[in-house]
């Protein structure tokens, strides 16, 4: 039997009470799902809200991502992290009028052909926009569906994410795919709670969970631990001249590629080592950034500069560059108060 089956009638109607007021509910387009979900990856919802509205406020359409630039594109997505994924967007969307024309394709296998796009995030634009039988399954519908079926199998593995794929896929209903995609995710968010006790009084299957039955529902779901974040003590420099600070462009590849960043290294060392010479002020403090596979405790320097010239790179702003023109990775975000009170 296919317990999940038993559950639709009770979710759907459950769903349609409870759901919450989104944006992206209100008018679930293709490029708006789109959007919403690659936001909201390891974001919360209310924090995603004013970068989703923002975001379409500048970029309406997706011609309007296709050519938007660079920077303006990072600019908008300052705050949210994960750099790469904008990037795919744009790429995503330069796809689509090359091959599409323009219009956001409905098959799932395209949709998942899309840079930046996987399994999960193809479910939910195929299911919630198009109302195609494609589950979205991520943390929250997983856990769901092992605390309902008492399922002890890691959540991590490939195969336990098909065998949920196909297992929601058989007791979609017909035409209410969509509703019945964001009943579980809603489901999982507000009442199957990922830490913390679920809220089981207010679930409406909780008659048909076997891990309330017998008692699992702490033992689930089996999730393999992710190996300990490496740390990295880091130095930032705060190089200043003439109302303006120094950033420096990152890598192209590797993390933050290809952002713009206030200097820092792995160890304290003399600026003679940048070409410059500067007369160092009080520090900004230190600051903390956690990163999904390395953590940076940040101590900070900050000097005021004798000359102009800076290394190859390296750039000049002024503050209210800083404020609306450049995106400065969430990483600095401790340190911005100072640096901009310093500016302006």
């Amino acid at each position: 039997m296919n317990r999940f089956n038993d559950c639709t009638a009770p979710l759907l109607a459950w769903y349609s009470q409870h759901a919450r007021s989104m944006p992206w509910r209100d008018d679930p387009t293709p490029y708006h799902v789109w959007i919403s979900e690659i936001m909201l990856q390891q974001t919360r919802v209310s924090a995603v809200i004013p970068y989703y509205e923002r975001f379409l406020t500048v970029l309406p359409t997706l011609s309007d991502l296709a050519r938007c630039d660079d920077e303006k594109l990072m600019k908008l997505w300052e705050g949210l992290g994960y750099y790469s994924r904008a990037r795919n967007l744009k790429k995503a969307a330069i796809k689509i009028m090359e091959e599409y024309d323009g219009v956001f394709p409905s098959d799932y296998n395209a949709i998942r052909s899309l840079p930046g796009i996987g399994d999960y995030t193809a479910g939910a634009i195929s299911s919630i926009a198009f109302g195609n039988p494609e589950p979205a399954v991520d943390g929250n519908v997983l856990r769901v569906w092992t605390r309902i079926l008492g399922d002890f199998s890691d959540i991590m593995a490939e195969p336990t994410r098909k065998a949920c794929r196909d297992c929601l896929r058989r007791a979609m209903p017909q035409g209410k795919t969509s509703e019945y995609t964001q009943a579980l995710m809603e489901l999982g968010a507000t009442v199957c709670l990922p830490n913390g006790a679920p809220l089981c009084e207010r679930c409406p299957v909780s008659c048909l969970c076997v891990a309330k039955e017998q008692g699992l529902i702490d033992r689930l779901p089996v999730k393999t631990k992710a190996k300990p974040r490496r740390i990295e003590q880091r130095t930032v420099y705060f190089l200043f001249r003439d109302g303006k600070v120094a950033l420096r462009r990152r890598p192209q590849k590797g993390l933050l590629s290809g952002l713009w960043e206030f200097p820092n290294e792995l160890s304290d060392f003399d600026l003679s080592c940048w070409n410059l010479s500067g007369r160092e002020q009080s520090d900004f403090g230190s600051g903390k950034h956690v990163f999904s596979h390395v953590e940076w405790h940040m101590d900070s320097k900050v000097f005021n500069l004798d000359s102009p010239d800076l290394p190859p790179g390296f750039l000049w702003v002024t503050g209210e560059e800083l404020k609306t023109t450049y995106a400065v990775p969430a990483a600095f975000r401790d340190f911005l108060p100072d640096v901009l009170k310093r500016l302006l």
